[in-house]
């Protein structure tokens, strides 16, 4: 048995404590079975928005004759173009294994392990254990692939880790989920020639998003995508390479959708079942996830949590936002609280969404009251010279405060807009400051942003 001072279980986000923690004289160990950087590195984020560029400039080309330019694409080099994305995030990843071996306090253990209990692990394959006083997990999660759905554990599906590596675009692919993955990729494939079909058992496509902004993607989706909400996939078969998935509505109408490729999109759910977790103490949700305090500390004392297998928001900015925390409270023994206020989130499809704070359905859930600015994207200069047809920012604030409650937009860049707001909310500025105290660039997009803090009506209508 190896003792240790620091254990941190992934190499996610959690390579960064790793590293802090060693920087600061504890004797670390840093188990990770994968390639370092984790999900969001090697098959998430990173790739999945390298391969969307590639979407937007082809679309970029292709719609450049409305600008009076005539152009044309003479060859996709797609298999090429996957191929160097992934190779590139790859050398990455190798990259920070190098450098982590050269770091001192730290041993670097990329095998497959499981807890044994508390504070020690085991090695799959050899059998050691390590033990540390601390222990931070950050395992991060793994695709959902229900177990409900008749005949899908015996046909050969996709999941994302998968769909970023395809070298060639099937020529139809069905999509079960609309969620965020399910949005973006998508978006890529069918950027490419493939004809997509989205299944998605909600009444519109991202739904956790606000409705008005989920009920205007869904509108512009299926403008190009075969879009079919309301329906529950029940079963999926494959014959002579075909696959077809059947879906049922509420009211018990039935549609059969077939492809070539089948990507399961479906959402994520935490690693606690992969890691023996069990064999602990540690408390998780009914949800699976493990439980934290504002500190980041789980039930079993010296043992913290973070990332995706903590569930304090599913998104690697708020992966790293926890890191920071971690390393003050695991390294540097502060007693520094985690504050998700205004946790931003982004959708990289086109058009793209991003909000933060607030939704219409969870203030009316909280019997909350709020009035709403809204503006479209065609209200400004910009609008026209991009020539924009669609998009809107959407304002939420108290009625009597006028403190910003929640922001929703919709539209070009809406990932960069998004964060004129964020810092706002943060901080518990109100529409009228955001509004007039800032002298926004003309014609820059962003005065939509403006706008839509104008519209705030004084008073709940």
């Amino acid at each position: 048995m190896t003792g240790f001072d620091l254990i941190v279980f992934g190499g996610g986000t959690g390579n960064t404590v790793a590293s802090a923690a060693a920087a600061e004289g504890l004797e670390t160990a840093l188990v990770e079975k994968g390639p370092l950087g984790g999900l969001c590195l090697n098959r998430g984020c990173n790739p999945s928005k390298m391969l969307i560029q590639h979407s937007n400039v082809h679309n970029t080309i292709r719609d450049a004759d409305e600008f009076g330019i005539d152009a044309t694409v003479d060859e996709i080099r797609f298999g090429e173009f996957v191929r160097e994305v992934n190779d590139e995030l790859a050398d990455a990843a190798s990259s920070k294994e190098t450098n982590k071996l050269e770091e001192a306090n730290l041993t670097l253990l990329q095998e497959e392990a499981r807890f044994v209990d508390d504070h020690t692990i085991e090695i799959v394959e050899s059998g050691e254990t390590h033990t540390a006083e601390k222990v931070v997990i950050a395992a991060g999660s793994q695709p959902i692939v229900p177990d409900a759905i008749d005949g899908l554990a015996d046909v050969d599906f996709l999941t994302s880790d998968d769909a970023i590596r395809l070298e060639t675009p099937p020529d139809r692919l069905v999509v079960l989920g609309g969620g965020y993955i399910a949005a973006e990729l998508g978006y890529y494939f069918e950027s490419f020639g493939t004809d997509v079909a989205l299944i998605e058992m909600e009444d519109s496509l991202v739904p956790r998003e606000d409705a008005d902004v989920a009920e205007a993607f869904t509108e512009i989706a299926a403008d190009r995508h075969d879009v079919y909400t309301g329906h529950r996939v029940s079963t999926v078969t494959e014959s002579d390479g075909e696959l077809t998935a059947v879906a049922e509505s509420e009211s018990g109408d039935e549609i059969e959708v077939s492809g070539d490729e089948l990507l399961v999109a479906l959402g994520r759910r935490p690693n606690t079942d992969g890691i023996d977790l069990d064999a602990t103490n540690v408390e998780t949700t009914d949800a699976g996830f493990i439980a934290t305090d504002d500190r980041l500390r789980t039930n079993v004392e010296n043992v913290w949590a973070m990332g995706d297998i903590a569930d304090n928001g599913m998104f690697k900015h708020s992966g790293d936002y926890e890191g920071e925390v971690m390393i003050d409270n695991v390294a540097r023994d502060a007693e520094r609280t985690a504050d998700f206020t205004a946790l931003p989130h982004a959708v990289f499809t086109e058009p793209q969404i991003g909000a933060v704070g607030e939704t219409e359905s969870t203030l009316d859930d909280a019997g909350r009251e709020y009035v709403i600015g809204r503006t479209d994207f065609t209200d400004t200069a910009m609008s026209r010279a991009l020539k924009l047809d669609h998009g809107f920012v959407k304002m939420l604030a108290d009625p009597d405060s006028r403190e910003i409650l929640g922001c929703h937009i919709i539209g070009h860049e809406a990932s960069m807009l998004l964060h004129e707001v964020t810092p706002a909310l943060r901080y518990g500025a109100t529409v009228d400051d955001l509004a007039n105290t800032l002298i926004h660039a003309h014609p820059s997009m962003s005065k939509v942003v403006l706008k839509a803090c104008k519209d705030v009506p004084e008073s709940v209508e």
